[in-house]
């Protein structure tokens, strides 16, 4: 299991995942599949600090350009904003082309 972290607006693009971890099989998990890796954290709420997860973090190229990352604190209550030279420092993702619009995905 991965972590993938792209702009709220926006949905991770399987194929590109699966090309960049040269994964034959690339889905997302189903919350079951997950919730356990993230006993500190309400479900849907999780940061992008899968690396303290025993995560693999990848994320989309978009984030690298704002001086900024703003993501959930573990809670639906509570949010976080970073400098992203702060959370590249501090996670080390792979940063790719991620993600695609919710539109696009939405018509395929």
């Amino acid at each position: 299991m991965v972590m993938a972290v792209v702009c709220a607006s926006q949905h991770v693009d399987l194929e590109l995942l699966k090309a960049a971890t040269k994964a034959k099989v690339v889905q997302l998990a189903a919350e079951h599949e997950f919730k356990g890796r993230f006993p500190d954290c309400e479900t849907g709420a999780m940061p992008p600090f899968g690396n303290l997860y025993g995560m693999r973090v990848f994320a989309d190229e978009a984030l690298s350009r704002d001086k900024e990352i703003a993501f959930n604190a573990g809670s639906h209550r509570e949010l976080l904003r970073l400098a992203w030279e702060d959370f590249e420092r501090l996670v080390e993702p792979k940063v790719i082309k991620l993600a695609t619009t919710k539109q696009a995905a939405e018509a395929a």
